[in-house]
Parts: C-alpha cells; sequence; structure tokens
C-alpha cells in the first residue's frame, strides 16, 4: 500500500470513528500520531506539542472565546422575550407576521450569540406556542424557528467565519465584510417565503384579532427601543469597529463582551451566577474550540506528509473540471457530509482538502469561504444529523412530531440552495462590499 492510499484509509478511518461518537478533538489527535509515527516515527511528538503551542499563541482565535462570552452573556440576559415581543407589535399589520417577528428576533439574536442550540432552544419556548396558539401551521412554525435560528452561522460576528479564516490563512475582517449581504440575503428570502405563503393560503398563518392589532404607537416605539436598539447597537458597534478598520476581531470582541456586561447590568440581569455560568461555558467551548484546531492540525500535517492530498488533487484534476463545476462539486460534496456530520467537523477536517486546490481553478478563498459559511446553514437542517430539529423537538409540545419538523424545514433547505444559486451567479453579492471598503 502506497503513502497516499495510507492517508486515505486514515481519512476514512477517522470518519468512522465519529460516526461511532468518538470525540472529535482527540480521535483527531490519536489518528495523526498513530499514523504520523507510521510515517516520520518520534518527530510526529515534537510536531504535537510545536502544534498545539502554535495554536494557543494565535492571535486570531483570541477573538472565539470573546464572542462566546458575549454571546452567553446576552443569552443570560433575558431580553428575548422583550426583543420578540416589540417585534411582534411593530410587525402585527404584516402577512404572517408572528413568523416574520420569529425570523427578525432569530436574526438578531443569532448574530449576537452564534450559539444555534440557545437561539433555536430559547425561540421555540417563546415564539413557537405564540404562532401554535394563533393557528399557525406547526410545520411552517416549525421552520421557521429552525432555520432562523442557524443565521448566526453566516451573519457576522460568526464563530465559524473565524475558524475558516484561522484554517484557510484569510482575513477574518474580509470574511465579515464577504458575508454580510449573503446573511442579509439569506434571512430575506425566509421573510419573503412565510409572507408570500401566507398570501397565498392565509390558513397557514392567520391574521392577529383586532384587538391584538389596535396598539397604541408609543407602546410599539417604546418596546423597540428598549429591546431591540439596545441589542442593534451593540451588534452594530462590533460589526463597525471590525468593518471599518477600528478594532482587529479580538479587540472588537472585547468590546462586544464589555457591551453585554453592560447590557446585562442595564436590564438588571447581571448576577454572580450568570457571570459564573457564563465563563464557564465560555471556558468549556474555547477549550473544544482549540483542541479541534490541535487535532487538525496534527492530522492535516501527516495527511500531507502521507501525500494524501496529491491523490485527491489528481483525481480532481484528472476529470478535467472548470472551476464551477468544481466549485459546484466541492459544495455538494459539502453538503453530502452536512447530513452525518457537524459544521465543526466539516471545517476542521474537509474544508482543508479543498483550500490548496483553489488556486488550480483560479478561485478566491474568500468567496468558496461565504459559499461554505452558507453551505453550513444545511448541516442543521439535513436529517439524520439536523440538530435544529432535535434541539426544538425537545422542548416542541408532544403535538409537534419530529416528522412535522422536518417538513416545515424542507422548504427552507430549498431556500439555501436558492441563495447559492444567486450566489454563484451574482458573486458581487459576496465580494463587493469588501472591495468597497478594503481596495
Amino acid at each position: 500500500m502506497t503513502e497516499p492510499q495510507v492517508g486515505i484509509m486514515m481519512l476514512g478511518m477517522l470518519v468512522a470513528l465519529i460516526m461511532l461518537g468518538f470525540p472529535i478533538a482527540f480521535t483527531l489527535i490519536a489518528m495523526g500520531v498513530a499514523f504520523g509515527y507510521f510515517a516520520i516515527g518520534d518527530i510526529i511528538f515534537s510536531l504535537l506539542v510545536q502544534r498545539a503551542y502554535g495554536v494557543m499563541a494565535n492571535d486570531v482565535l483570541i477573538a472565539v472565546p470573546l464572542f462566546l462570552f458575549m454571546g452567553y452573556l446576552v443569552e443570560r440576559a433575558n431580553i428575548l422575550d422583550r426583543l420578540f415581543s416589540s417585534l411582534q407589535l411593530a410587525a402585527r399589520g404584516m402577512p404572517a407576521s408572528l413568523a416574520v417577528a420569529s425570523l427578525i428576533t432569530c436574526a438578531l439574536f443569532a448574530t449576537a450569540t452564534g450559539i444555534v442550540g440557545a437561539v433555536v432552544t430559547l425561540m421555540g419556548l417563546l415564539a413557537l406556542p405564540a404562532m401554535l396558539n394563533a393557528g399557525y401551521d406547526k410545520r411552517m412554525s416549525s421552520g421557521v424557528i429552525c432555520a432562523g435560528g442557524c443565521l448566526g452561522i453566516l451573519i457576522p460576528p460568526s464563530i465559524m467565519l473565524i475558524l475558516y479564516g484561522a484554517m484557510a490563512g484569510v482575513s477574518v475582517v474580509r470574511l465579515y465584510a464577504a458575508a454580510l449581504l449573503p446573511g442579509l440575503l439569506l434571512a430575506g428570502l425566509y421573510i419573503a417565503y412565510v409572507m408570500g405563503r401566507a398570501l397565498i393560503n392565509p390558513k397557514v398563518a392567520p391574521k392577529l384579532s383586532r384587538e391584538e392589532l389596535d396598539v397604541p404607537l408609543g407602546q410599539v416605539y417604546w418596546g423597540l427601543l428598549t429591546s431591540f436598539v439596545p441589542l442593534f447597537v451593540l451588534i452594530m458597534s462590533v460589526l463597525g469597529a471590525i468593518l471599518f478598520g477600528l478594532a482587529t476581531p479580538h479587540e472588537a470582541a472585547g468590546i462586544g463582551a464589555l457591551g453585554a456586561i453592560l447590557l446585562a447590568a442595564a436590564y438588571r440581569q447581571l448576577t454572580f451566577a450568570r457571570l459564573r455560568e457564563a465563563v464557564f461555558l465560555t471556558a468549556r467551548t474555547s477549550a473544544m474550540v482549540c483542541w479541534l484546531f490541535v487535532g487538525s492540525w496534527i492530522f492535516s500535517s501527516v495527511f500531507s506528509l502521507l501525500d494524501g492530498h496529491s491523490l485527491i488533487e489528481h483525481w480532481i484534476s484528472g476529470m478535467s473540471l472548470t472551476p464551477l463545476q468544481f466549485l459546484i462539486l466541492a459544495q455538494v460534496m459539502i453538503f453530502i457530509l452536512g447530513w452525518p456530520l457537524e459544521w465543526t467537523e466539516i471545517i476542521i477536517i474537509f474544508v482543508p482538502i479543498f483550500l490548496p486546490l483553489l488556486a488550480m481553478f483560479g478561485i478566491d478563498p474568500l468567496f468558496f469561504g461565504v459559499l461554505v459559511a452558507l453551505n453550513i446553514q444545511t448541516s442543521f437542517l439535513t436529517p439524520p444529523m439536523a440538530m435544529s430539529a432535535f434541539y426544538l423537538k425537545g422542548i416542541a409540545p408532544k403535538s409537534v412530531q419530529l416528522n412535522d419538523i422536518f417538513l416545515g424545514i424542507a422548504p427552507f433547505l430549498l431556500l439555501v440552495i436558492v441563495a447559492m444559486v444567486i450566489l454563484y451567479n451574482f458573486p458581487g453579492i459576496a465580494m463587493w462590499l469588501p472591495g468597497v471598503l478594503y481596495n
């Protein structure tokens, strides 16, 4: 067996072990060390130590714990119910007003936290009963919560984009600028779909009663001023500081963390217990991310030493693909990988396989990263590992079955594909803003 074949066997064994439920980070390290010992002997242990230190000293990753802390603290500030109530009042005259308010709340809250499970769970507890009690179709209501909760993976400040930037050597600032408009495009497609469906078939989203519509404008404005505006200002302060070059991503993340503390204090939710819980969750998740990076670097280094990339490169180059065909092939493979795997596994293990091939086809890693971030939405929405569906099922009423949730997700999954097709045909949606700001 040649070394490239050993590398492919190493990749196959890794996927099999992950599918069996072994921890990803330590499986990556174990496979890397075992096959690395076969390839280069004792030097693999020195490489392990060097890569562990290199990851921990990576300036880009400083933003990860700070953004996580900001998200966990905002989540515990109990502002979601106020935000949803105020947006519900503001959108009360629209078709499918509750669904529209839910999607806007999901987008804003997902952007502030970046934690899909938290957004889906909290919105499932808050917005799903409200929609069901108003007579909304349970499938559409479930799809709204699941799809809207995943937007934080794409819309900056996204943890996934930080990880991709560190893996691909791409500026996180440019990635944030490139992902902003595609993220808003996808959110806009979701809102247009629920409004259009409500206009075509009003039974899926009945109009609010006259009593619910008869709310003084002052109450609406006050609700937005005390819930929507503070969170929006926090997000725009962080994003604006990054996009306009006023701060680096980790400096802006520090601003966001401080803003989250002030926001929680303003809402009188800043207690020692909440602060301690946010710090603990931040430390736990940050440790997971760092060990994933250590494992990824070890695995990727050994995979390269075994010349596994060359086998894949020869296979791709032998197909005589055009750049567009390569992009479609790569995105189809990532889409299929999203069925059994989570986004962390796809970004850490499989995306680095495609990165060396981008230069061969003349594809900008920045554009590729936005496509991947858009595609990653599907890993939360496609069974059997559709985590957003399982998050929602865990807190949904018994009348909402898992099959209802999957059927409700299907149209939103199709909209993700539509957004990708639009981006393929109009790449300026992603590339225009970085060009304007930084060229």
